[in-house]
């Protein structure tokens, strides 16, 4: 194959001396600051040197068995060497499945990241996902010396562990440093064990923040273009100080390499999770019981916030701290403990990270006022099901009155449609028969067996006073209706539909 063979632009040495003369005129294109035309620290060897030894390579084993399949000959039925086969492969060709085949032969699986101590007596951070299920973890020092490690405790939602190792001698250790000073172009240095290459130092700027890769709603990465390979997994993200601004955790790559878009824990959420794993050996985060949503403008125009903000409570555990600090469904949370909530995923981050059993103050938007409780907060169970909800058992059916708003048509709950759409004899308001296709109601993904329980934050009680409401609204001005649906499970949102 042969390639363009592209020709070097030449000029003559008029239109040189035109071009030179040229960028004395346009001198402020050419005398720019010194800061502003180097490409970076004259060298970073420095830092390098002052934190090169606190980064370890990690080595995870893991001891699995090996099954070996093997293809059984066809027997006849009832032939004499039916059970010699079995005795030695068992019944389904499974290699070491009878007593003359003795234990099934075990193999080791390793995997390599990085990681770094934070203390000299031997704590060690890293990625969960380095150490997950391993047998035999071992922590090697830049010198080549291996130390096996203990594990002290980590967490899986944040993908960070914490190791333990014992050593005749300090180890050099690394502090943390405050992720929230990391501006945008700010230079960082990422050091790991990529491809198993120990000791390996890049380096490139913190290119954006607050970054969302996970949905488990407690990440807030920084995102660097500095080279995260495999193996990095575990290491840390320095700033110019010598300060562990991140745990390297992630890359987004369609070949498995760097190109230059890696993730970083930051350490203002790394730090608290660390301390909480060393003295407990968990994470225990705070839990307030509400089940949030996104507000978008047509939310806020309908509950007159101005601009979309904060997380819309669409439901509040009864069990839970929110309850009895007076928090309702269809409060909007603005602010938690001094800090503005700007959107919804903001709001479980900021409580799980939040000490248990603190009492923080609340602001909400409930009907045009801004009111501020407080709640103190209780310890989120990880594996704990939501609260089911008292089941009473429903009212007799009542008339057979529909209307149809928005393209939907509503009718109130009788037995018969509470059958006919499978809806939890808990679940009140105006079930949904019939949706139209491309209507204001479709957009929304209401469907048929859908339950408007509120208009406007007041009890939808019948299809007439639904219609009432909505043209009251359109003479006020108002450009949408904030219902509150209901599945029929008893799954509540709130919804934001057009009435112009």
């Amino acid at each position: 194959m042969t390639f363009p063979q592209f020709a070097p632009v030449r000029f003559s040495r008029a239109v040189i001396g035109a071009l030179l003369a040229a960028s004395l005129v346009f001198s402020p294109f050419v005398a720019l600051p010194a800061s502003a035309a180097a490409r970076g620290p004259d060298s970073l060897a420095d830092v390098v040197d002052q934190v090169l030894e606190a980064v370890v390579n990690i080595s995870a084993s893991t001891t699995v068995s090996e099954q070996r399949s093997v293809q059984l000959p066809q027997l006849p039925p009832g032939s004499p060497f039916q059970d010699f086969f079995e005795e030695f492969f068992g019944p389904n060709g499974q290699q070491g499945g009878g007593q003359g085949g003795g234990q099934r032969p075990q193999r080791k699986s390793s995997s390599l990241g990085s990681g770094f101590i934070i203390d000299s007596a031997g704590i060690v951070v890293t990625n969960n996902h380095v150490i997950a299920d391993a047998n035999e973890i071992t922590v090697i020092l830049t010198d080549g010396t291996r130390l096996k490690a203990e594990l002290v405790g980590r967490d899986a939602k944040v993908d960070l562990a914490v190791l333990r190792v014992k050593s005749d001698k300090p180890l050099k250790a690394v502090k943390f440093g405050d992720s929230d000073k990391a501006r945008l172009g700010d230079w960082v240095i990422a050091i790991g064990n990529p491809f198993g290459l120990g000791g390996t130092v890049t380096t490139g700027i913190v290119s954006a923040r607050n970054r969302d890769i996970s949905d488990n709603s407690y990440g807030q990465y920084i995102q660097t273009d500095a080279a995260i390979n495999k193996g990095n997994s575990g290491g840390p993200l320095f700033n110019l100080q010598g300060e562990v601004i991140g745990v390297n955790t992630a890359i987004l790559s369609p070949t498995g390499g760097s190109i230059g878009i890696g993730f970083s824990v930051p350490s203002i959420m790394a730090k608290g999770v660390v301390e909480q794993l060393i003295q407990f050996g968990e994470t225990r985060r705070g839990w307030l019981g509400v089940r949030i949503q996104n507000v978008d403008g047509t939310i806020a125009e309908s509950l007159g916030l101005g601009t979309a903000r904060g997380a819309l409570v669409a439901d509040v555990d009864p069990k839970g701290p929110a309850k009895p600090a007076g928090i309702e469904a269809g409060d909007v949370i603005l602010k938690f403990d001094g800090k503005d909530v700007k959107e919804s995923k903001d709001l479980p981050r900021l409580v799980g990270q939040t000490a248990v059993g603190k009492s923080v103050e609340i602001v909400i938007m409930r009907k045009g006022k801004e009111l501020t409780k407080t709640a103190k907060l209780e310890r989120l169970q990880e594996t704990e099901k939501a609260a089911k909800a008292d089941e009473t058992k429903s009212d007799k059916a009542a008339p057979p009155l529909s209307r149809k708003v928005a393209g939907m048509e509503v009718q109130q709950i009788t037995d018969e449609l509470r059958k006919k759409f499978s809806i939890k004899d808990s679940v009140k308001g105006l079930v949904v028969t019939k949706v139209e296709p491309n209507s204001v109601g479709a957009d929304k993904r209401i469907a048929a067996g859908d339950v408007i329980v509120e208009v406007q934050q007041e009890p939808a009680t019948s299809p007439d006073a639904l219609a009432r409401r909505i043209e009251t609204l359109k003479k006020d001005g108002k450009k949408s209706v904030l219902l509150l649906v209901s599945n029929a499970q008893g799954d509540t949102r709130f919804v934001a539909v057009s009435i112009e």
